[in-house]
């Protein structure tokens, strides 16, 4: 692994953020109208974390997935979920050689970057095989334990619309994503552009701006960003407001959740406002970052009661009542 050396933590941090700019500058090469979610993407990979982005089809997910690990210069693979996909397909599986000895052949999660396409289409058998290697970062197979690559990444697809035989993905497995990141349609604006760049024979020439060495470096970087202690305080209490049983719950949590948020919550708040406080310029995270991820971190996490299906109260309306008390 290359040595990756920098004078001190701040000449670190600048040329993160420098990188940052040329990475967003690539991806808008081929992806238009969706810099929020691109940021957001970028915020999880740096924070080492996963994203589930719901969406309905055509809005170019598994585009923005395969031109992300193409700028990044990562190892991607494409895993489309169907009902009868089987845990080894994922994984890999054994076979006897040639030479009569069983040789393990590796399956597609062996990558950098996965995209597990419409991940709620698959049995809970199989999602439990991804979401295992998602949390461990390593397999198992015939009692032997594989590590896989470092970085590495999933971003899971859900279409939201089309619920018919799907199976949906368990809350302690949902907690295991960072991110719940919605992809919206885009303005008409920027429509007109994806229409015009797409309908015409145009190559895009998109370099390689991160190594994986340097991405694995700034992934630690991030975690030795200082953090204050009323910021620290501000997450955790924001996470505990959630739950109807805190001390710190307001009337909205104990009148509409049913379930709130767990320490894992806590715990990727603070390092999506420390990644979000570096790129956005600054060198210390404060309250207003943490209200920046707030929404894509607690959205997976919240469950809530019939009293808010009734009254027509979504999470995101829970959320930004919680953020403004």
């Amino acid at each position: 692994m290359e040595m990756i050396k920098y004078k001190d933590n701040v000449e670190a941090i600048d040329a993160l953020r420098s990188k940052y700019s040329d990475l967003v500058s690539e991806i808008n090469k081929k992806i238009y109208g969706q810099d929020q979610v691109v940021k957001e993407v970028v915020i999880s990979i740096f924070s080492r974390g996963h994203c589930l982005l719901i969406g309905v089809p055509g809005l170019a997910k598994t585009l923005l997935v395969t031109t992300i690990a193409e700028v990044l210069g990562l190892k991607n693979k494409r895993i489309q979920f169907t009902p009868d996909l089987m845990p080894s397909d994922i994984i890999g599986t054994e076979i006897l050689a040639e030479d009569r000895q069983f040789k393990f052949v590796k399956g597609p999660i062996f990558a950098n970057f996965i995209l597990a396409d419409e991940i709620n289409r698959t049995p809970p058998k199989t999602q439990a095989a991804l979401l295992e290697a998602m949390q461990e970062r390593s397999v198992t197979a015939a009692g032997i334990e594989y590590r896989l690559d470092e970085p590495f990444f999933v971003m899971a697809t859900q279409n939201p619309i089309e619920q018919e035989g799907t199976y949906p993905l368990p809350e302690a497995q949902l907690d295991r994503f960072m991110f719940n990141i919605i992809v919206d349609y885009p303005s008409y604006k920027d429509e007109l552009t994806v229409v015009k760049n797409t309908t015409i024979d145009k190559e895009f020439d998109l370099k390689q701006v991160l190594s994986s060495e340097e991405i694995v470096f700034f992934q630690g970087l991030i975690r030795k960003v200082p953090i204050n202690d009323n910021v620290l305080e501000y997450a955790v209490k924001l996470v505990n407001k959630t739950r109807a049983d805190s001390e710190f719950a307001p009337e909205i949590t104990k009148k509409y959740l049913h379930w709130g948020a767990g320490p894992r919550a806590s715990q990727f708040l603070v390092i999506g406002a420390k990644t979000h406080a570096i790129l956005s310029g600054k060198y210390s995270p404060d309250i207003e970052d943490v209200k920046a991820v707030a929404k894509i971190i607690l959205r997976h996490r919240l469950i809530k009661n019939y009293k808010a299906e009734a009254d027509g109260i979504s999470i995101d309306d829970i959320i930004d009542e919680l953020l403004k008390s």
